[in-house]
């Protein structure tokens, strides 16, 4: 079989078969097949998509190029965001689950496209160690009901070359990519549930309601397939989740919400949005691991967070995993971004807002560039907040010397508007699917 023949064959819109696939696929895993041939392919499936059964058996080769892990005795519980601007509720949901008696192995990835990674937010606590073996992972797991790891080179080796390339290649927002990325680490875990944002918006992949509820549902027949018991709450990102974009200021943000206590300046009332997300989705992690109501799994995602247990699991955690949550550095404020004229903030191009973080290095524009944990935005104003002429909308943190300062403050000038009427509010949950 030859790499081109497959290609031509999806450049042309027709569909794939497992053996073409697994051909593919693993060629490309073992290194018998380029970065550049497998490139072709990947811009072939975004062009043209693939059909239910396509996905099925991309999701089947990629969770079959290698280990899983099984945990005994236990409903180990995980959850999946597609990706946002801000979306930083794993460092929250995971510890407030876990405190409550429900096993997380939480298998992350990093910033893809102008969206940030969990595995770089954890990075920017100093010493913090996402790189444990798999026999790691799960004694952390069953010891402290909680671990954060990367994917290491043992779980779907297929798809951590896959999902790495897309980045760099604009394949990212591919519904059968996505998929079959997503839920082939997720199975490879062991968990018996999970939960999924998916976002829609200025800021998600997927930019309309619609768009995610067919994300949502392709997901879930995933997860069916496979006896996980799979739930999807469809969630606004057309303004950034919580009030910091970047890696140590995320890290700042959650760590207030779990301490109840300030950060710079602000009260962790300021990062409701943040909170009441992470409750919800605490919730339905909750309901499944522990078959119970949503309302009851709610009340004791509550009782853990505001009792201090789930900062006090998260805390624990760090520790076990090498990291000094006392230790965050975070740059300088550098510079503001103030409104040209008076009304009401209208609209905000997340986006914008993501992209503007990789010009301070907060993401990446390449694989291999490496991140500034220490840079950001703080969001001063958030859609439906009355603003004057000359007021702060942004605060950007960074060295004076910034490479990409200017570029970032060229964004977030554009990436706002301003009207004489507040906008209609938006629920930040707006479905939910199972």
């Amino acid at each position: 079989m030859l790499a081109t023949e497959v290609i031509k064959k999806k450049r042309n819109g027709t569909v794939l078969n497992f053996e073409e696939i697994e051909f593919f696929i693993s060629s490309y895993t073992r290194e018998q097949i380029p970065d550049y041939q497998m490139a072709s392919l990947l811009m072939a499936i975004f062009l043209n998509g693939m059909n239910d059964q396509e996905t099925t058996d991309l999701t089947q080769v990629m969770l079959e190029s290698g280990e899983r892990i099984h945990f005994e005795n236990s409903r180990p519980v995980d959850k999946h965001s597609t990706g946002g601007v801000g979306d930083k509720t794993s460092l929250i949901l995971a510890p407030i689950v876990a405190a409550c008696g429900v096993p997380v192995p939480m298998m992350s990835g990093r910033g893809l496209g102008h969206t940030g990674g969990t595995l770089d937010k954890l990075e920017s606590i100093p010493g913090f160690n996402v790189n444990l073996s798999l026999p790691e992972f799960k004694k952390n797991v069953n010891q402290f009901g909680l671990c954060f790891i990367g994917q290491t080179k043992n779980i779907c080796p297929a798809d951590k070359k896959i999902y790495a390339l897309r980045d760099v290649t604009g394949t990212v927002e591919s519904l059968p990519l996505i998929c079959a990325s997503i839920m082939s680490k997720k199975i490879a875990e062991g968990i018996k549930g999970l939960v999924l944002d998916v976002k829609f918006g200025s800021g998600a992949f997927m930019k309309t309601i619609e768009q995610a509820q067919k994300l949502a549902e392709g997901l879930i027949a995933i997860g069916k397939a496979h006896g996980i018991e799979t739930k999807a709450l469809l969630t606004n990102m057309n303004q950034p989740l919580g009030r910091f974009v970047g890696n140590a200021l995320e890290v700042g943000e959650c760590l207030s919400i779990l301490k109840q206590e300030k950060f710079l300046e602000r009260d962790s009332t300021d990062f409701s949005d943040t909170e009441d997300l992470s409750l919800s989705l605490s919730a339905e992690m909750i309901a499944i691991g522990k078959g119970i109501s949503s309302d009851e799994a709610r009340n004791q995602a509550e009782e853990a967070l505001h009792s201090g247990k789930a900062y006090d699991k998260f805390a624990e955690i760090c520790k076990a995993q090498g990291g000094s949550i006392d230790q965050l550095k975070i740059s300088p404020t550098t510079h503001e971004i103030c409104s040209q004229q008076d009304g009401f903030l209208s609209d905000l191009n997340s986006e914008k807002i993501g992209v503007a973080g990789i010009e301070l290095n907060a993401g990446r524009k390449l694989v291999t560039d490496p991140i500034d944990p220490t840079t950001g935005i703080e969001i001063l104003k958030k859609t439906g907040d009355s603003i004057k002429s000359g007021e702060p909308l942004f605060r950007i943190y960074a060295n004076s010397n910034q490479k990409g300062l200017q570029g970032a403050t060229n964004l977030l000038s554009q990436c706002y508007q301003v009207s004489d009427q507040a906008p209609q509010p938006q629920p930040l949950v707006a479905r939910e699917l199972n």
